[in-house]
Parts: structure tokens; C-alpha cells; sequence
């Protein structure tokens, strides 16, 4: 028998954009569910550095940076790619609104220093991405903490989370604790199977979703909406397949078994226009010895070279950019990362997580030699390339000047530097024994999703919306289409949306 429950928003998913939506809507009196479909609350969000790109706030006023909502527009005027300008702007103009609206309902942020990923008009130095502030876990309420899925390097091998709550994990747990104090409910264990219209041809209101819970089939009414923003697909091998995302799914950044795309399905289902041109967030994944990838960033030293031994990228690109460059060329996946000996044979680079040097080496995910030739051999790289191309890439070093991509001449690419040399971006490769560790294409998400509208409303085909459905997060098509405009962007445009979306169903 299908147990039938009362709300008047529904929210699936529980990372930020989720969290947002369902604090701003408790707040404003409105009875709100979360549905989970695991057991942790904060989905690849609770993984993440808690970086929001939110424009123009007093967070970054406070800070004497030199942001402002016109420049953020001027920025992404430059580097976004025939966008949805009714978006862009509704985006850009709620953002301080709501970094306001969350400090106000107890939410601190702080800005933080990292460089945006285009060299265009508008950037600002440094950055302009706030964050929420620390926080110890025994400050918040256990229904929340007890909950939150720990960090990435913990998570995957089945370990807690820490006493003192940061980035992601401050960003899920303190908005979390205010929506239960709000009077929030969560349901966890409750994977969504359908959503429910008010139509008997599934073409009227939302008016609700269909789950299964382990006792059985559970109907979770909305008489003011329901927020899709649950994630996107990329735990889903055939629907990446189908919808042309490069990767794997066992090199995707998602927790592992969740983001399988069901939710974006029942809209579709029901109707809903999907937009998946964005494809993904991509980034260069440190293979691990499990198969699977970890986000990398950061580059200090080093070179990385394709099958065929040879360089293909300045290796201090943002992630995203080269982990589309990464995609271009099927000789690229994988690729193999090689670095001295400098730093005690750690990657000079930050891979979440690293993981374990023997294990990696016992694996064979990374290999070690004491002639380059050696290692050429180990990899199965032609020897005669590489060792051409890094002799080259040390020329560039002594140099200080990149003759073949550019690495150092941008911002971005010396904010993680520890280099000595003339380019602080350009450390010589020349300290046997030589290590190499093979990367994959990994990704934080898929990126396309349910097309909406300014206020987050999901559209039809004909461009009309479906009433009763919002999305937000990565189950939406991004604001942003296939550019990433800076630390982040994710995070902001999922939260952004999600709260424009509960505006929208307080006004209807």
C-alpha cells in the first residue's frame, strides 16, 4: 500500500542547491521535505572545497576586493558562449541578495583567494569566490552532522568525517542545522522513482514525487512545488554514453552508486525539455589503483604527455579547461604525468586524494625508474619522444619562457607555483629517479540537464513551464553552458537558482 505525506515543497537531492532551497523555503514557513536517496546528506557538494562563485556580495566588499555585479557581467559577457542572457542576469542579480538573505539566517562566508579561470575583462585578481566559515561539528545539531557524508579521501574507504567542519562539509552542516531549526525534515534512503501530476495524461501540475521506501511505495505531496536538484547523471554508464559525456563512471568525482540521473528522466518523462550541451566539469583525474580517479589540481612541477610521449597542454590550465583538452584526443586518455624526484617522490601536485605511493607503485598507476628511458619502458611511452620532450620542457624551465603553451604566463597558472626559477610556473624535470602516474578524464558532474527559465522554472519543449517543477544544482542544464567561470561556479549557479525557484513558489 503507497503511504501518501503532506508538504508543500519538495526538495530532491541534499547538496548546496538542494540545501538552499530548502532552507530559504522552511524559513518562509512552508512545510519542506528533503529526499535523499542515500543515507549521507551533501552529494558531491559535502566533497567540495565550499567555494561559491556569488558576485557582488558585501562578503567581498568587506574584504576591499574589487568585485561588483558590473564586472562579474563584463566577465562573463567575455567568456560564456551564446547564453541565456534572461538567466545570466537573473543569476548576477540574485546572487548578492542571497549571499545577504544566508548571513543573515546565520550563514557566515569569507572571501578567499583563487584566481578565476579566464584571462578576460571583468576578472578580478585573485578572485572574487567566497566560502562559509569553519566550523566544529559538536556546534551543530547531530540530526545534521551525524549525516554528512565525510570528504572524498575518507568517504571512499569508509571513514568518518572530522571534528572541525570546513568548505563543503561547513557548507552542507551549517545550512542544514538552520533548516532543521527552521523546522525542516529530512527522509534519507529514499530514492525517487516518479514524479506525480495532477493531469491524467501526465501533461498537468506537479503536484508531488513518487519514492520507494524500504517499507514501500511512499507519495510525497508539494502544493507549491517541487525542486529538482539532485545531481546529474554521471553514476549512469549508458546515459553518459547516450548523451555524449567523456569519462568513466568509475573516474567520476560523485560519491560512488548515487548521481544515476533517475530524477532528470521523470521530468522528461512528464515533458521536460534537456538541454546536455554543457557535457560535464571535467578535470584531469589521478588514476588510483582501484580504477578510480581523483580530482587533481595545482600543478607545481612536472609535465604530462599523451600515449605517444608527447605534451599536449600547459599543465596549469584550470581543470576544466584541460580536462576538455584532455577529451579532444583519444590518445590523451590516458596520460601519463612525469615528475622528478624533488619533493620525495610526493605527486607535486594536489590530488584529492593522493593515495598511498607502494600501493600506487604495486598497481602499476604509477611506475618509477632511475633513467628516463626506463621509465619510457615502464610506461610503454617511445623512449626517443620523451626524453626529447622533457629535455625540452627543461630548456623552457632554465628559460623561464614556454615556447609550446604558455605555462606561466597567466595568473592562474603561478597561484599554486613553488618554482625558483625565472618562471615560478617551470621547474626543471631533471632529479632521478623519475616517477610517472597515469591520469584519466575525471569530472565533478555531468552538466546537462532540465532547460529552465529565470526563476528556475522547468520548461517544456515549446518553451512553456511545467507548473509545479524547479531545478537547480547539475540535475539543470547550467547557466554557464560548457564554460567554468571560476572556484565555484557550480556551487553558486545551483544555489542561486534553487533559491530564485522558492521565490517563484512563494509568489504563486
Amino acid at each position: 500500500m503507497t503511504q501518501t505525506q503532506q508538504y508543500d515543497v519538495v526538495v530532491v537531492g541534499s547538496g548546496g542547491g538542494a540545501m538552499t532551497g530548502a532552507l530559504l523555503a522552511a524559513r518562509a514557513g512552508l512545510r519542506t521535505v528533503v529526499v535523499e536517496k542515500t543515507d549521507k546528506l551533501g552529494g558531491t557538494s559535502a566533497y567540495s572545497g565550499g567555494a561559491c562563485w556569488l558576485p557582488g556580495s558585501d562578503v567581498q566588499q568587506r574584504a576591499g576586493v574589487a568585485d561588483s555585479t558590473d564586472s562579474a557581467r563584463t566577465y562573463l559577457g567575455a567568456i560564456l558562449e551564446d547564453p541565456d542572457l534572461d538567466r545570466v542576469e537573473a543569476f548576477l542579480t540574485h546572487s548578492p541578495e542571497l549571499v545577504a538573505e544566508l548571513e543573515a539566517a546565520g550563514l557566515p562566508f569569507e572571501w578567499i583567494a583563487f584566481s578565476e579561470y579566464y584571462d578576460a575583462p571583468g576578472r578580478v585578481s585573485m578572485g572574487r569566490s567566497i566560502q562559509p566559515l569553519n566550523i566544529k561539528r559538536d556546534e551543530l545539531t547531530a540530526e545534521v552532522t551525524d549525516r554528512l557524508r565525510p570528504p572524498v579521501e575518507r568517504d571512499r574507504v569508509g571513514e568518518g568525517g572530522r571534528r572541525t567542519l570546513s568548505g563543503g562539509q561547513a557548507l552542507i552542516a551549517r545550512l542544514g542545522a538552520l533548516y532543521v531549526a527552521a523546522g525542516g525534515e529530512f527522509r534519507t534512503n529514499l530514492p525517487v522513482t516518479g514524479l506525480v501530476t495532477a493531469g491524467p495524461d501526465g501533461t498537468g501540475r506537479v503536484t508531488g514525487v513518487a519514492a520507494m521506501s524500504p517499507e514501500g511505495p511512499v507519495v510525497l505531496e508539494a502544493s507549491r512545488g517541487v525542486l529538482v536538484a539532485a545531481g546529474g547523471f554521471e553514476g549512469n554508464a549508458a546515459l553518459r554514453e547516450a548523451r555524449g559525456v567523456p569519462g568513466d563512471v568509475a573516474w567520476t568525482m560523485a560519491p560512488r552508486d548515487t548521481n544515476t540521473g533517475e530524477p532528470i528522466d521523470a521530468a522528461i518523462a512528464i515533458g521536460a525539455a534537456a538541454d546536455f550541451g554543457g557535457v560535464g566539469w571535467f578535470c584531469p583525474g589521478l588514476e588510483q589503483p582501484d580504477g578510480g580517479g581523483s580530482f587533481t589540481l595545482g600543478f607545481r612541477s612536472g609535465l604530462m604527455v599523451d600515449q605517444h610521449g608527447r605534451r599536449y597542454a600547459n599543465e596549469c590550465l584550470p581543470y576544466d579547461r584541460f580536462g576538455r583538452l584532455m577529451a579532444a584526443a583519444p590518445e590523451r586518455i590516458p596520460s601519463w604525468f612525469v615528475f622528478d624526484s624533488r619533493e620525495g617522490g610526493r605527486l607535486p601536485a594536489i590530488g584529492i586524494p593522493e593515495g598511498d605511493l607502494e600501493e600506487h607503485l604495486t598497481a602499476g598507476t604509477w611506475v618509477r625508474a632511475d633513467t628516463l628511458e626506463e621509465l619510457a619502458a615502464a610506461t610503454g611511452l617511445p623512449a626517443a619522444t620523451l626524453v626529447e620532450q622533457v629535455e625540452r620542457f627543461n630548456t623552457f624551465a632554465e628559460k623561464g619562457v614556454d615556447e609550446d603553451f604558455g605555462r606561466g604566463e597567466d595568473e592562474y597558472d603561478t597561484f599554486f607555483a613553488g618554482g625558483t626559477g625565472p618562471n615560478t610556473a617551470l621547474t626543471p624535470c631533471d632529479q632521478p629517479p623519475y616517477l610517472a602516474a597515469r591520469f584519466v578524464l575525471s569530472d565533478l558532474g555531468t552538466k546537462g540537464g532540465l532547460v529552465t527559465d529565470q526563476a528556475g522554472r522547468v520548461l517544456r519543449e515549446d518553451g512553456a513551464p511545467i507548473p509545479g517543477l524547479y531545478a537547480s544544482s547539475n540535475s539543470a542544464a547550467s547557466v554557464f553552458g560548457s564554460v567554468y567561470p571560476g572556484p565555484g561556479a557550480p556551487l553558486g549557479s545551483a544555489m542561486v537558482f534553487a533559491s530564485l525557484a522558492v521565490r517563484d513558489m512563494l509568489e504563486g
